[in-house]
């Protein structure tokens, strides 16, 4: 059950897709998503290694900090995070609390040549296909925004069209609601969606659900490398990391980040 706040999120998305398809239909969508170059292998990039990996995340603003960087040149961004050594990029395209666009997505897609998430609230095909269409490798898919027979389908549609989905969970019964539909990379985000409160701990205590052969990723309450280290020792193989690096040199916390 989604909470008012996740609700209203993916409502806002949700009403700005239906105004972008009345533009460019479905149709179009689809066809320019299927004539893309074939979509990176993320699960490969992000695969289990003797290091952390890190999604580097291009942000702007969130609902709980507001504006956080102006980032007038996502690519640039972006390419200072891939020669940092971040494995995969996150670009978010919601633009109503996150300021993000996915005319970011596409200037980010051409700029690296490592995987780029879309990170949006997801709630429908179109959604789905608009981000291949950018360019995406990834798609986002929150389980507490949908019913599981929806989860399944656009988990379905993301793996048809050559995506990765990064499943994100943020309780036990999520993790198994994602486990259900086969997600082969689930993410564990420590801000609840009802109080956007953090809980460090949280990852700690549902990693332990995921078997191996799934690409665990800890998301959100990063600040330090010290926060990199806590996640990894609680058996993160990826960290999802924006606030930090936006707000700060990207290169030189890429690399304080890494050496964990």
């Amino acid at each position: 059950m989604a909470t008012d706040l996740l609700t209203d999120l993916l409502a806002g998305s949700l009403a700005d897709a239906e105004a972008r398809e009345a533009v460019s239909s479905l149709a179009v969508v689809e066809r320019a998503a299927l004539a893309r170059v074939p979509a990176l292998d993320a699960l490969a990039a992000l695969a289990p290694a003797e290091r952390v990996k890190i999604i580097a995340e291009v942000k702007r603003a969130s609902p709980s900090r507001g504006a956080l960087a102006a980032i007038v040149d996502p690519a640039a961004l972006a390419l200072s995070y891939q020669t940092g050594g971040a494995s995969a990029i996150s670009v978010l395209t919601e633009a109503r609390k996150f300021k993000g666009s996915l005319d970011d997505l596409e200037q980010v897609k051409a700029a690296v040549r490592i995987p780029v998430l879309r990170k949006d609230f997801i709630g429908n095909a179109y959604q789905v296909f608009e981000a291949r269409a950018a360019g995406a490798d990834l798609v986002l898919l929150i389980v507490a925004a949908l019913d599981q027979s929806t989860l399944l389908s656009l988990h379905g549609l993301i793996n048809e069209l050559g995506m990765t989905a990064l499943v994100e969970a943020h309780s036990a019964d999520e993790v198994s609601r994602a486990l259900d539909i086969d997600a082969r990379l689930v993410g564990i985000n420590a801000r609840d969606l009802a109080t956007f409160e953090l809980d460090t701990e949280l990852f700690g205590r549902l990693s332990g659900s995921i078997p191996s052969g799934v690409v665990r990723v800890a998301e959100s309450a990063v600040k330090t490398a010290a926060d990199v280290a806590h996640y990894r020792a609680a058996g993160a193989d990826v960290v999802l990391v924006g606030e930090a690096l936006v707000t700060s040199d990207p290169l030189r916390t890429l690399s304080e980040f890494l050496a964990v």
